[in-house]
Formats: C-alpha cells, sequence, structure tokens
C-alpha cells in the first residue's frame, strides 16, 4: 500500500509546486502595469497624457488670457495630463524668438511683422487659435478720446492733426489705429502718432492731456471711463469689424508633439466656453470672475461687471479674413516676405481636435 501511496503524493506535489510558480510569475507582471487613467467627465474619450507635462505658456495674465487661466483653476489641463508654467514677457518679440527656438512651447500674443518672419522661414510656429475679438457693441480694444475733446472729435476726419498713441508699430497696435484712419482717408501720416509702451502709462497721458486719443484695451477703457477722463468714442465695429486682436500661438516644441498640442487645445477651449457661459449667458459668473481675480493681473471684482468684455470665440477658431487683411498690410509696407500665404500661418487642425472631442458650442 505505501509504494502505492507515494508516487500518487509525488504527482500532487509537483501539481501544486507548478501551479505556485505559476501565479508567482504573474504577480509581479500585474503589479507593474499601470492602470488606464479615466477620461475626464468634461472630454469623455479624451485620455489624459502617460506623464504629466509641463507647458510654458507666455502671457500677460490679462482678461483675454481666460481660456488659460480658468482652465488652471478649474484643473482641465491637469485633467489631461498637462501642468501650466505661466512665463510673463516684457515684449512681443522675445516671446517670438522663444517660441522659435523651443524654449517656449505657447504663447498668448497679436500679430507682429517678427511672428509672421519667423514662420516664413519655414519655423513650425503656427497661429491655432483665438484670444481675443471685439464683440459689437462691446468693443475691449478701441480707439479712445479724452472726455473734454466730446463734441470736437466727433468724427473720423476730426483726427487729423492730432496726438494719438500706440503701443508699438509694425505690430496689430499700429494695424489698428491704420484702420480708425482709413475710414476719413487719412493715414499715420496726418496725426502725430506716439509711441507709449504701456497702457497704464497711456492712461497718464490721457489724464494731464498731453496725448488726444489712444488705442487702449480693457480694463483700462474702463478704468479711464471711472476716473471721467476718458470717452469710448465709437465702436470698434465701425471701423474695424474682421479684427483678430489676439492670438495663441504654438512653438515649434508644441506642433512636433500632437498628443499634447491637441490635449492643450481641447482645454483650451473648454476653458473659453465657461468663460462665454459667465459673461455671455450669466451662467456662474461670480465663480469666474472670482477665478480671474484670483488668477489674472485685474483684481478689482467690480472691473468685471462694469468693463466691455473681451470676445473669445467658444469654438476656438480664429476670424481667417482678419489675419488674411493683417498679411496684406505687413506685405504692402515690405515688413514681411510677398509669398507668404494665409495657410502658411494658420493651422486649425488642433481646434478641429477639439472640437471633435468636446462637440460644438451649445
Amino acid at each position: 500500500m505505501r509504494r502505492r501511496f507515494w508516487p500518487a503524493l509525488t504527482a500532487i506535489l509537483i501539481m501544486v509546486t507548478l501551479l505556485i510558480t505559476a501565479c508567482g510569475q504573474t504577480t509581479p507582471t500585474q503589479q507593474s502595469s499601470k492602470p488606464q487613467q479615466a477620461s475626464p467627465a468634461w472630454a469623455p474619450g479624451l485620455t489624459p497624457l502617460p506623464q504629466e507635462t509641463v507647458v510654458k505658456v507666455g502671457m500677460k495674465q490679462v482678461i483675454s488670457d481666460a481660456g488659460i487661466l480658468i482652465g488652471m483653476a478649474r484643473g482641465y489641463y491637469k485633467d489631461l495630463g498637462i501642468a501650466i508654467e505661466p512665463v510673463q514677457f516684457n515684449s512681443g518679440q522675445e516671446m517670438i524668438n522663444q517660441l522659435a527656438a523651443g524654449q517656449l512651447d505657447v504663447g498668448a500674443t497679436v500679430t507682429a511683422a517678427g511672428l509672421l518672419n519667423a514662420m516664413s522661414r519655414d519655423i513650425p510656429v503656427k497661429i491655432v487659435a483665438d484670444k481675443g475679438i471685439n464683440v459689437a457693441g462691446k468693443g475691449y480694444y478701441r480707439l479712445v478720446i479724452r472726455k473734454d475733446l466730446v463734441g470736437v472729435i466727433n468724427d473720423y476726419q476730426d483726427l487729423k492733426g492730432r496726438k494719438i498713441a500706440i503701443v508699438g508699430t509694425a505690430s496689430l497696435d499700429e494695424i489698428a489705429l491704420v484702420r480708425v484712419l482709413e475710414k476719413a482717408g487719412l493715414t499715420t501720416k496726418d496725426v502725430d502718432l506716439q509711441i507709449i509702451r504701456a497702457f497704464p502709462d497711456m492712461l497718464v497721458s490721457m489724464s494731464n492731456k498731453s496725448i488726444d486719443a489712444a488705442m487702449v484695451i480693457e480694463p483700462f477703457i474702463t478704468q479711464g471711463i471711472a476716473k471721467d477722463f476718458i470717452d469710448p468714442w465709437k465702436d470698434p465695429s465701425d471701423y474695424d469689424p474682421d479684427a483678430q486682436t489676439a492670438l495663441l500661438v504654438y512653438g515649434t516644441s508644441m506642433t512636433t508633439r500632437p498628443e499634447l498640442a491637441n490635449r492643450f487645445m481641447a482645454a483650451y477651449v473648454k476653458s473659453v466656453r465657461d468663460y462665454n457661459d459667465a459673461f455671455f449667458k450669466n451662467i456662474k459668473q461670480q465663480e469666474i470672475i472670482d477665478i480671474l481675480c484670483k488668477y489674472s493681473v485685474i483684481k478689482d471684482a467690480k472691473l468685471y461687471e462694469k468693463m466691455f468684455p473681451t470676445g473669445l470665440n467658444p469654438d476656438g477658431y480664429v476670424r481667417m479674413k482678419g489675419i488674411a487683411l493683417d498679411i496684406d498690410w505687413y506685405k504692402q509696407n515690405n515688413l514681411i516676405k510677398p509669398d507668404l500665404k494665409l495657410e502658411d500661418v494658420v493651422d486649425n487642425k488642433y481646434v478641429n481636435f477639439a472640437i471633435k472631442s468636446l462637440g460644438k458650442y451649445q
């Protein structure tokens, strides 16, 4: 009986040993595999990046940067594996140089000869989304005049010979003034053009009457009106209806990494939609104002209730006609290469991706 028992027992022990060994071999594999992270509720079907990636964004943290600031506060970028690192710049040219060199990932800026010339050198820097437009009746970037000149500067021809300030030449700021003057057949040679590099300094110059008018952005318009020394004059929809005032630009480090670029854009568009809900539909407006007070340079909540709201396309697309008009002006003034085309500078594929993921704005 013992001779029959031991072979059977030995066989059972061998089988148990093999099972234990097999289980032991599979356990490390199961523990080391990283579970797939879930899609955020606001972007079903869009999974986060496998590792958190820092994105350096050049901006001035003003109202038109709401698409970045709101997303930082509400965690939209973090949901998709992106950590935003804000970078302040003193000049647009400095930002353009770093975008081209791959040292800055995203730029919140305006059209300028330097930006377009970088694109003409086949550097993969692209305009990818809207960051600010004038809405009819609510223009946030406009020509303002001194309050004491109301009734004196009534129409466009009354600007002739006046001291008018802009923040810089060979950029959107000069173009914006040119379009005002064109309404009366004037050019910048018909006015006393002043270059004042900062909007707050323009307000000082308006208050002490050293200039007559200026191209000014919010919230400085509202601040000047509140202090009773500027007048908002005409609405920009009258003299520059197609303007693409501010832009979101991807640098080489984004255009060469589509997975990152697409997810950034999805979070950006979602943030812009929250902004539109707040300021144009009055949905959770106070919550958005609180976010902007915390993250932007404008800390006075009452200003948000008074100022002209920045227009931000809730579907993200830029005004192609506006950028085309800008390109034409730069060419006419020999500031960029004559063969540069609209399709060389604007790339809508990232916004297309965001719309496919989020659907159209309702």
